[in-house]
C-alpha cells in the first residue's frame, strides 16, 4: 500500500496508523483530504473511527479498504464515502482517493 501510494506525486502520505483511535488523532493533527482504514483492528476498529471521522470533519473523504466483503455495509452505515476490498486492481484503490492531496 505505501509503495502504491508513495509512487504517485499527487498523494501525500501525512501518517500511518496502528488502530482507529490513532487514526482519529492523526487526522486532527494533520488534516487530511482522505482516510484509508481497515474496518477491522484492534481496539477501536476502522467503522467506529470512520463514525468519528465524519461526525467530526464531515468533509474528510473515508475509504474503507479491507478483506471482508460483509463489512460494506456497515462501512457506509458508518459514513465511509467508498469501501473496496483488498486485493483489487489499484485504480479502483486511486479512483476511491480521487488524486487528493494527501491521505492517513
Amino acid at each position: 500500500m505505501r509503495a502504491l501510494l508513495a509512487g504517485r506525486p499527487e498523494i501525500e502520505l501525512v501518517g500511518e496508523a496502528a488502530d482507529g483511535r490513532e487514526t482519529v488523532r492523526l487526522v486532527e493533527d494533520n488534516d487530511p483530504d482522505v482516510v484509508l482504514t481497515d474496518a477491522r483492528m484492534a481496539g477501536m476498529d476502522g467503522l467506529e473511527a470512520t463514525r468519528e471521522i465524519k461526525a467530526r470533519w464531515a468533509g474528510i473523504r473515508v475509504v474503507v479498504l479491507t478483506m471482508y466483503p460483509a463489512y460494506h455495509g456497515q462501512a457506509l452505515a458508518a459514513g465511509a464515502d467508498a469501501f473496496i476490498l483488498k486485493g483489487c486492481p489499484s485504480y479502483e484503490l486511486l479512483d476511491a482517493i480521487e488524486g487528493s492531496r494527501h491521505t492517513v
